[in-house]
């Protein structure tokens, strides 16, 4: 909005030419999701004790959870709307693309919210069957594809990290692939979500991954120089990943170790839905995996157990899952499995950086 607003200004004040520079107004699209998330959450929290909406534990969890029943919850509402708001107000209205990330931001997170809704009324931890949030996903998810491929967006071609000539092309299973990544990443992050800070800290670092990509994608001359696809107009979404950042570490505000509210599944769902439908954009799907690595790690430890205790007869791998739970059922103290979860991330995000480089 302030783009559209300013720009025009420029041939009486000078200084409003900044508003022509991405990298100006990601900063300032963080900034202001930071802000918003720092006035809006202590109301949000007060709110949501009124209200009594506060987290259900599963029982079957660590029992050092249970002292975190009722702690005030859907502080991903907050998120949704700081990051939005920002996302608008700095970006450039005409992008397809910063609108189409928007648009799958809030429906991952109406996903989300109906889910929470459901455990808060029902007072009960699982919500919506598995189900029906999958089908809802991937509904979505094709949604989101569709309009890519009617604007003639859609490359189906992959591009692997470290490599710069193979790019196999899937054809029509990209379809099914966009699905995957989009439905994949938002559950992920979900998975993630079990202990104070652990999901939102990787969260942070990879938003600030994708936004350094967002911008080379969007730029003719850096993605021909770094070798990566050139998707114009990609470097909007620069400014809605620095969104996602700046709300973020808002939310860690609040949301670190002891936690005074909870991201609830319309915060995950609608973070990692995003993210992965930058990824499909940019065209670093499969870095996200690298990037993305502890999400990837959690979904994969409950894949595993789940699979082992099947066919083992009730055998299992973890003394719990996700991981994190069993690392916490190992003596690790919640802090330190947040932290060290947060320190693997860097490294992690640190590597996908590399891979401008590294091809």
């Amino acid at each position: 909005m302030l783009y559209h607003l300013l720009i025009p200004l420029q041939d009486i004040w000078p200084v409003f030419n900044v508003f022509r520079y991405i990298t100006f107004r990601t900063i300032y699209a963080a900034v202001t999701a930071l802000g918003f998330m720092l006035i809006l959450t202590p109301w949000f929290i007060k709110k949501m004790r009124e209200l009594r909406a506060g987290q259900s534990i599963r029982a079957d969890g660590p029992k050092t959870h249970l002292k975190k029943e009722g702690t005030p919850s859907m502080g991903g509402i907050i998120m949704i709307c700081s990051v939005t708001g920002s996302a608008l107000l700095w970006g450039n209205l005409n992008n397809l693309y910063l609108w189409l990330v928007v648009l799958a931001f809030i429906s991952f997170g109406a996903i989300g919210l109906i889910d929470d809704l459901k455990k808060i009324r029902q007072k009960d931890s699982r919500g919506i069957s598995a189900r029906a949030k999958l089908l809802f996903q991937f509904i979505i998810s094709i949604a989101f594809g569709i309009v890519l491929y009617q604007h003639g967006l859609i490359d189906t071609r992959l591009y692997v990290p470290f490599f710069k000539d193979f790019h196999p092309d899937l054809g029509l299973l990209y379809w099914l692939f966009i699905a995957i990544v989009m439905t994949g990443s938002s559950n992920a992050v979900n998975l993630t979500d079990g202990l104070d800070g652990l999901a939102i800290g990787p969260f942070i670092i990879c938003a600030s991954v994708y936004a350094i990509f967002s911008y080379v994608a969007g730029h003719a001359e850096l993605s021909r120089y770094l070798l990566i696809p050139h998707v114009r107009g990609a470097g909007e979404l620069t400014i809605f990943c620095g969104a996602l950042a700046g709300a973020g570490l808002g939310f860690l505000w609040f949301n670190t170790f002891p936690a005074e509210i909870f991201m609830g599944d319309v915060g995950s769902l609608s973070l990692g839905g995003a993210i992965g439908a930058v990824a499909i954009i940019v065209k670093q799907e499969l870095l996200l995996l690298i990037v993305g690595g502890i999400f990837v790690i959690e979904a994969l430890s409950v894949m595993m157990q789940v699979g082992y205790f099947k066919l083992s007869g009730g055998k299992r791998i973890f003394k719990m899952a996700p991981i994190h739970h069993h690392f916490e059922l190992k003596g690790w103290a919640e802090p330190k499995v947040i932290v060290r979860f947060w320190i693997i991330s860097i490294i992690l995000g640190l590597i996908g950086i590399s891979t401008l480089k590294l091809r």
